[in-house]
């Protein structure tokens, strides 16, 4: 769905880019914008799988040229790769400007801009050479990470799963302030229970114990000594368990939610003139409580 603030047009999912970018009247710019774009052809799905493969070698190579020893041993494969993704992603980004009616358009929307990030640290490392000066500038290789990122221009689900946190959003920061005042009083008991001399020198410091306890990682750099310290943080350990999965299913119950209102029927409930009983599915065509046929949607309606 497309929707309209004013006069500036503003997709409300990734699918709706396209109809804002123009599809060419005709000849090869055409052909060329329905595999690019079109999700829906064939040729389209093939693209779409795989410019994703290729996307996640990509990173692959990436990661994988972070470990000293494999970054050393194999540095010249890792550059040819990197030099080809970089090049085959540099095509794709001018075909996309190409086969479009709005190429201004899509070079300055989120995944324009993240195709061109995706493949300038590697044009940049060529104009600015690993003197000592700017050594610093072999950070910016870490931007083709940002690669991954096009992925959620074929995957709806990262979409839908972006509408259910934002409407659970006051629930989940209602679910964060419960956990913030447990991790304030239970820090501050235990900075009272061990105090200064078993490690808990503060209450931000005991509150930064409680944070790691209740959250089951358990770094190790801060632990009780005394009986009832450790009785609290064993009572912590199991609340934590408890307390993880708590978004999670405000989340998904949200997720069904939205599901299940996109597949609900249209039309109001309809009522059993022989029996009364209401809350019948717009669909139904027999009373749920005396099997009596119900009146079509639209005599109800007049009725």
């Amino acid at each position: 769905m497309i929707r309209s603030t004013d006069s500036k047009v503003v997709p409300t999912s990734p699918r709706d880019l396209p109809a804002l970018l123009g599809r060419p009247a005709g000849g090869w710019r055409a052909r060329m914008f329905d595999v690019i774009f079109g999700t829906d052809t064939p040729a389209g799905r093939r693209f779409d799988i795989t410019l994703v493969c290729l996307i996640l070698l990509s990173i692959l190579v990436v990661v994988l040229d972070s470990v000293p020893e494999i970054g050393a041993r194999y540095a010249s494969v890792m550059t040819a790769l990197e030099w080809t993704f970089t090049l085959l992603f540099t095509v794709e980004y001018i075909a996309r400007l190409v086969c479009i009616r709005r190429p201004a358009r899509y070079a300055t929307s989120f995944y324009g801009v993240i195709d061109l990030v995706s493949v300038l640290p590697t044009y940049l490392s060529l104009l600015l050479p690993g003197s000592q000066v700017f050594l610093d500038v072999r950070i910016l290789r870490l931007l083709r990470v940002f690669r991954i990122f096009k992925l959620t221009l074929y995957i709806e689900e990262y979409h839908k799963l972006g509408q259910a946190l934002v409407a659970s959003r006051r629930k989940i920061m209602v679910f964060l302030s419960v956990v913030l005042m447990l991790v304030l009083i239970l820090g501050t008991v235990m900075y009272v229970i061990e105090g200064p001399e078993n490690g808990f020198t503060s209450i931000p410091m005991a509150m930064y114990w409680a944070t790691v306890t209740i959250t089951t990682v358990g770094y190790g750099d801060m632990t009780p000594h005394t009986a009832l310290g450790k009785g609290i943080a064993s009572f912590m350990m199991l609340l934590g368990w408890g307390i993880l999965a708590v978004p999670t299913g405000i989340v998904t119950a949200e997720m069904t939610s939205q599901k299940l209102s996109r597949q609900a029927p249209r039309g109001e409930p309809r009522r059993c003139t022989a029996c009364g009983s209401g809350g019948h599915d717009p669909r139904a065509h027999f009373c749920k409580d005396c099997g009596t046929a119900l009146a079509p949607a639209d005599a109800a309606q007049e009725g």
